[in-house]
């Protein structure tokens, strides 16, 4: 077969005006494709901003509520929740996890009575919960107990979806933890309750910032490598992968999201589901400091990178800029 050359191919011409870029455009991003992380404090009337993650804040639940209506105002169908447990309700087992009055049930029913049509996110792990800052229980040697925090999960997890949660996802990266929660969701009756599976998640520097604003980064001892994926292995993500949704996930999680737009691409060509993208804490951060430092543009940087996830295969990102790039998109 041959192919046209110059100048009889031009690749320029469809690029040479607005409206045939427009056209031709393989991919396009909307405010349908975001997801915006929130974090919950205590109080009322409560906005707290992170230093590490400028422009981002903790809000109380009455702030959550208010940021949800906003999201939802601007075509964002979804929001995640992330709650900072005061430190006096931490505990080595995480029991505040199970408690259906905590900061999380608190702020999904909030979320739920204010916005009914938008979707909420549940992070499940007991990292938020424990005084050690790990994912799950800890053995006297410092090892996170696999099947000890499988059970705890899905009580947590259970305890969310009666709150009124639309999506579980387990971010703890325990084997096994998505069958035995789809099990007991299925037999409490919550069938429409989706499972996203933070189904790789690697052991990354990029999460510092997070840990600031859940408070865990003083308190970790050690570190998540025993659990969460080493960044050296991309074979192994497809077996993550594999196991979660033969388990019962809906969706897949890739996290980070831009340093593993490869695992994103191999995850979308070899099980054709949906695929969603954490741009971590880490990567909003890069982007905020060189905002400041006069080194890039904002507007066109955030734009840019959401577009990347969607041609690496995303469904969609969760991005501590979605409110921003909806705006963006709107005008």
């Amino acid at each position: 077969m041959s192919h046209a050359s110059y100048p009889a191919l031009r690749l320029r011409r469809t690029r040479s005006a607005p409206w045939s870029r427009a056209m031709v455009a393989e991919h396009v991003i909307t405010p349908a494709n975001l997801i915006w992380p929130l974090f919950i404090a205590e109080g009322k009337g409560v906005e707290e901003p992170i230093a590490a993650l400028p422009g981002v804040s903790r809000w109380s639940v009455d702030g959550i509520a208010a940021r949800a209506r906003e999201a939802a105002a601007l075509g964002i169908p979804c929001i995640a929740l992330f709650p900072n447990t005061p430190s006096h309700l931490r505990s080595e087992r995480g029991e505040e996890a199970l408690n259906p009055d905590n900061l999380m049930c608190r702020a999904i029913a909030a979320v739920r009575d204010a916005v009914p049509e938008i979707g909420i996110l549940t992070d499940v792990a007991l990292d938020p919960y424990t005084a050690h800052g790990h994912d799950g229980i800890v053995d006297d040697q410092g090892r996170v107990r696999n099947d000890e925090t499988l059970a705890v999960l899905v009580e947590q997890a259970l305890v969310q979806a009666r709150a009124g949660s639309s999506i579980i996802a387990p971010s703890d990266m325990m084997d096994g933890r998505v069958g035995a929660i789809r099990a007991r969701l299925e037999g409490e009756g919550f069938h429409d309750v989706q499972i996203m599976a933070y189904a790789a998640k690697y052991a990354s520097a990029f999460y510092g910032p997070f840990r600031d604003a859940v408070s865990t980064r003083g308190l970790l001892k050690g570190d998540k490598r025993g659990y969460q994926m080493d960044p050296a292995n991309s074979e192994e993500a497809l077996r993550e992968v594999a196991m979660d949704l033969a388990e019962g996930a809906d969706t897949v999680m890739v996290k980070p999201g831009l340093p593993y737009l490869d695992i994103i691409r191999r995850v979308k060509e070899r099980f054709e589901v949906p695929v969603f993208a954490y741009a971590v804490s880490g990567e909003y951060a890069m982007i905020e400091a060189a905002v400041a430092a006069g080194a890039a543009d904002r507007d066109a940087m955030v734009l840019e990178t959401l577009m990347a996830f969607r041609r690496a295969g995303c469904s969609g990102v969760l991005t501590y800029h979605a409110l921003h790039a909806a705006r963006l998109m709107e005008g």
